[in-house]
């Protein structure tokens, strides 16, 4: 009988943890009720089952199902205890953990730790220490948790007390240590450490080279690096991640093509540091080579597009990203709401808006920021302020967004209010705030009010004015026809007059056609930004509506003795999610130009019939008046807002995008247009937003 009772007991027990292992794997893998199955088809459950499958439910977000089955274990043990103090810490549930390791019927050194490390993990170092003093016992995972919250609340000195007061340092220990030290910068201190250790793994000689890279000191790095005994790909990419922080692209090229094996992490890493270097095609290069990507593979390659000018393709690139199953990231996301911003592209900024909301992105305030920064740039600025009065709490990044919004579009009393509003608040306003709201009174003209605020920015708000501040100035003097008092203010700066502050003269001279005073401003500039081609156009400008055409030609021959370019007239819009891109004077390239044409001449004929007569001033060639009047009729502008007359429904605002200031004729001709069409017309140039409606301006001319 004993013989047949042996077999069975050793059946049974392998039964049990077989089935053990199961729950274990389930529940790793996600799959909670399937685990869930295996533990209630258990004839013979132990403790050890029970343990199991609670720790699944913890491994799994689900606390209050966990917490169930331990109120229904027929028995418990101090691991079935211990299990629920670090299930609840796993799920930054700390009061929770709190409440079972005081009620617990016994504790040990694992029930101590678990709840320590629960509050290094939240940040309450204080709670963690009190309870660390309290250990009863501790071992070396205690004595390098707190060692690791004290480095967390960069308490450097006191780590190293303990550190030093640990009766057994291990491996682990050594290296928080010298991760601390390199986070503090003290290099000399961590590398102290490092040549003390009696034995190093490859995680410590990572860390020491990642605090050299992180610190700066890439060449140091890579001696170290160079003498590793052995690497892995977390080494190699801190290296390679230290050469393009450092903006050392050829030497991460050169170690990249190195490396063994080429993770998805540096590969990223290579990608981003390409971007970050203007070698777009090269980091594309990485790209397509990648046989594996995530999503910050993705966002890479997007941002890279993004910061080196080439929007279409980050569009492209993000879309490809939502076709082959990968959900858009935060960086991704706002990324793509800046080129949104960029090219004032309104349909896909509803797009990107919507799959923030979807994934949760919208309560953050830097996306939130972006949108209204979206909604602004595409002229929607009622959409811009209900994402601005929807947030809360909000920082001073979104009260500037809507109050340098509201300036751009000309709108100086509502930016005023919002501004009143903030301080009002108690929110602090900065020097962005103050940029803003000078604007808002330059744009449209209150000169009075601009130079009260201008004072109170000092005396009341203590913030010192600087270079841009006084250009808003300038700008604000000039605009009205002060150019006088605008350069006496300049004279008078405390501080060393930039580029932006004689730009804003310069601009003001050629309004109102102040030749002696543009020459000067002008000169300034020439010193300043040689390579600008802003100074020689506007003066270029001047000089052309005056008839000095051989001023014109001694500039233009300068500007090729410089080798300095123009920027030529580009303007755009958007139509069923694609951008369409118009060139100064031509449009011949564009599939639909006939048609383009075509418009333009009815145009033409009602404009006539309204009393519109061409401004040849605007045409800075010398050429007969014919020629002029050809030449005005195909300004970008023009050929963007014919487009959208043709494609965009009626009833829908026409809205174009300009990258240089909308000249004098373009801006009568669109108020005219507007009127005999009985469309909406928004235009955004370089300056600022110009909103034409039934014959007239936003910008009431004012600018």
């Amino acid at each position: 009988m004993l013989f047949l009772l042996i077999p069975c007991r050793t059946y049974c027990t392998g039964a049990v943890l077989s089935a053990n292992s199961q729950i274990f794997r389930y529940a790793r893998l996600g799959q909670i009720e399937t685990a869930r199955r295996v533990f209630e088809e258990m004839a013979n459950k132990s403790i050890i089952s029970w343990n199991s499958i609670i720790a699944g439910y913890f491994q799994n977000n689900r606390p209050h199902d966990a917490q169930h089955l331990f109120d229904s274990m027929p028995e418990r043990n101090i691991a079935s205890w211990n299990g629920m103090i670090s299930g609840y810490v796993k799920n930054r549930m700390i009061r929770e953990a709190r409440g079972f390791f005081d009620i617990m019927p016994e504790r040990n050194v694992v029930s101590w730790t678990a709840m320590v490390r629960g509050y290094v993990q939240e940040g309450i170092i204080s709670e963690a220490e009190s309870l660390f003093w309290q250990m009863p016992e501790k071992n070396v995972v205690s004595w390098t948790v707190m060692l690791g919250g004290l480095i967390q609340d960069s308490r450097i000195d006191e780590a190293r007390r303990l550190f030093d007061s640990m009766p057994e340092k291990d491996v682990v220990a050594r290296t928080n240590m010298i991760s601390g030290y390199c986070q503090e910068g003290r290099m000399a201190e961590a590398r102290d450490l490092f040549d003390e250790m009696p034995r190093r793994n490859i995680i410590s000689w990572t860390t020491m080279i990642s605090g050299y890279t992180q610190n700066l000191k890439v060449d140091v790095a890579r001696k170290l690096f160079e003498v590793m005994p052995e690497k892995n790909e977390v080494s190699w990419t801190a290296m390679l991640t230290g050469y393009t922080q450092c903006g050392r692209i050829e030497e991460a090229s050169e170690l990249f093509k190195r490396m063994p094996e080429k993770s998805v992490i540096s590969c990223n890493a290579m990608i981003l540091g390409f971007g970050q270097n203007r070698k777009v095609a090269e980091a594309r290069q990485v790209f397509d080579r990648m046989r594996e990507k995530d999503d910050g593979t993705w966002s890479a390659m997007i941002k890279g597009y993004e910061r080196n000018g080439f929007e279409l393709e980050a569009l492209d690139m993000f879309t490809l990203m939502q076709r082959t199953g990968v959900r858009p990231n935060y960086p991704s996301l706002m990324s793509v709401l800046t080129v949104c911003a960029s090219l004032a592209i309104l349909d896909h900024g509803r797009q990107i808006h919507a799959k923030s909301v979807k994934s949760h992105f919208d309560s953050d305030v830097f996306v939130a920021s972006a949108l209204i920064t979206v909604y602004v740039k595409c002229g929607d600025l009622v959409k811009a302020k209900r994402v601005f009065d929807r947030f809360a709490p909000k920082d001073v990044v979104m009260w500037n967004s809507m109050i340098t919004g509201y300036a751009q579009h000309g709108l100086g009393e509502e930016a005023l209010q919002v501004f009143r509003e903030m301080c009002s608040l108690g929110m602090a306003p900065d020097d962005v705030t103050f940029v803003g709201v000078l604007s808002a009174c330059s744009y449209t003209g209150r000169v009075k009010e601009g130079l009260e605020i201008f004072e109170l920015m000092r005396l009341d708000y203590s913030v010192d004015p600087t270079a841009e501040h006084y250009a808003c100035m300038v700008d604000l003097l000039g605009r009205a026809g002060h150019v006088h008092k605008a350069m006496n203010l300049i004279e008078n700066m405390p501080i060393e007059a930039d580029a932006v502050v004689w730009g804003a003269l310069l601009g003001a001279c050629r309004t109102h056609m102040n030749l002696d005073l543009a020459e000067v401003a002008a000169k300034k500039l020439l010193l300043l930004e040689p390579k600008n081609a802003g100074p020689y156009i506007l003066l270029s400008n001047i000089y052309a509506s005056k008839g000095r055409w051989e001023d014109v030609a001694e500039l233009r021959k300068v500007m090729r003795v410089r080798n300095v370019s123009k920027s030529p007239g580009c303007s755009w819009i958007e139509v069923e999610k694609r951008v369409h891109m118009f060139t100064g004077g031509d449009g011949v390239g564009h599939p639909e130009y006939v048609m383009i044409v075509g418009m333009l001449e009815r145009l033409g004929g009602l404009l006539r019939e309204a009393g519109y007569c061409p401004d040849g001033s605007f045409v800075l060639h010398d050429v007969d008046e014919e020629q002029k009047v050809h030449s005005l009729g195909y300004h970008s502008e023009k050929l963007a807002v014919a487009f959208g007359l043709l494609k965009v429904p009626e009833g829908m605002p026409i809205r174009v995008m300009k990258n240089l200031r909308v000249c004098g004729d373009c801006h009568s001709a669109i108020k005219l247009i507007a009127k005999v069409t009985g469309r909406e017309i928004i235009l955004r140039d370089a300056n600022r937003f110009h909103h034409f409606k039934d014959g007239l301006c936003s910008c009431r001319d004012y600018w």
